[in-house]
């Protein structure tokens, strides 16, 4: 089993969600998995959804 914490970018404006990090200021408290992030979640800063994050390789 993996545990470690992922990256995911918005692939319109390049906002990075870190699972270690979350979206505190979105509900999203921090370690919170990319699969547990709800699918209403939006990019903060341009509104895409959440199909429009990528892995970010490391």
């Amino acid at each position: 089993m993996d545990d470690s914490f992922h990256k995911y970018a918005c692939q319109f404006c390049g906002y990075i969600y870190d699972e270690k990090l979350g979206d505190p200021d979105h509900g999203l408290a921090p370690g919170t998995r990319w699969a547990d992030v709800p699918d209403d979640w939006y990019c903060p800063d341009c509104c895409v959804t959440k199909a429009d994050f990528a892995l970010l390789e490391e």
